[in-house]
């Protein structure tokens, strides 16, 4: 099929509102051509994040070679990619329920992914879904005076914070050594709230789970702004949830939204894997660029 042909099969079906769009008609591999690639990521800037269902074909290595045609695949920076890849990270609910705040993806580091798929290769026979949230529109809803502040704010992002406070209920021995995995390397980065989107050019909030302090607050006040900030963000009208079945992916521009997964499967398994896509450094509106602060043990 040329690729007018490919192109004229594809559809998008909204969502929700202002976030989430599925795609059908494509067979995800390594092997799609530039205007079929441009087509996905027009999408993806539009909608933020994209589904596509029936890729139980893909196995690890088309999930990469197909991420590698977003951008440069990259490893976790703590844990490790599963054998025989270089960026497939395995999220097993074997190890715990640790993501279930809402966070954008790896945001303790300076330069954090700018995207990130995920498939479905276990899924419980209710529950676990995933839900995620459109940052730019959160920032476009703040009053003007909250929008203001914002605009000025910059904030600390540490892995040992979110998960420590993630975990603190969780006592199983494949808990800790994963956690102890996940912390075996301090991050520590200063992003502005406030990040310009490179490709986009919309303002989007920089927050979530990993956020410890905003800089120059005590922790106590920075813990209530923070509520009051997720609260716009988080907001349901601005919201997708998808209910995983086996050979679903997910697609997300993780410099504009946040995710969480719903916490309501009890012992079932869960099984997703995820490969994250390079970003960049983030800009406030004022030109400044996130800096990180602390790396190491």
């Amino acid at each position: 099929m040329t690729d007018k042909g490919v192109e004229s099969a594809l559809k998008i079906l909204p969502i929700a509102g202002n976030i989430g769009a599925e795609i059908s008609g494509l067979r995800l591999s390594g092997d799609l051509t530039p205007s079929v690639v441009r087509f996905v990521r027009e999408a993806l800037l539009k909608y933020k994040v994209i589904f596509f269902r029936g890729q139980e074909h893909l196995d690890d290595v088309g999930h990469e070679a197909f991420a590698g045609l977003m951008g440069d695949p990259e490893p976790h920076p703590t844990l490790p990619s599963l054998e025989g890849s270089t960026a497939v990270l395995s999220i097993d609910s074997s190890y715990g329920n640790r993501t279930t705040a809402w966070h954008t993806d790896l945001t303790f580091l300076d330069a954090y992914p700018q995207a990130s798929i995920l498939r479905a290769l276990v899924v419980p026979s209710y529950g676990g879904d995933t839900m995620w949230a459109n940052t730019a529109v959160a920032y476009s809803s703040l009053p003007p005076k909250l929008r203001e502040f914002a605009d000025n704010l910059w904030a600390a992002h540490t892995n040992v914070h979110e998960f420590s406070a993630l975990t603190r209920g969780d006592k199983s021995e494949d808990v800790r050594r994963n956690f102890e995995l996940f912390s075996s390397t301090v991050y520590e980065t200063e992003h502005p709230v406030v990040r310009i989107h490179p490709e986009s050019g919309e303002r989007c909030l920089v927050l979530g789970g990993f956020v410890r302090e905003f800089v120059g607050l005590p922790v106590s006040d920075s813990r209530q702004l923070l509520q009051l900030f997720q609260k716009y963000v988080t907001r349901v009208e601005n919201t997708v949830r998808w209910r995983w079945a086996i050979g679903d992916v997910a697609v997300w521009d993780n410099r504009a939204t946040q995710h969480a997964k719903v916490n309501d499967s009890g012992p079932q398994q869960r099984l997703l894997h995820r490969v994250s896509v390079a970003g960049d450094v983030p800009v406030g509106i004022f030109g400044r660029r996130s800096v990180m602060r602390k790396t190491g043990p």
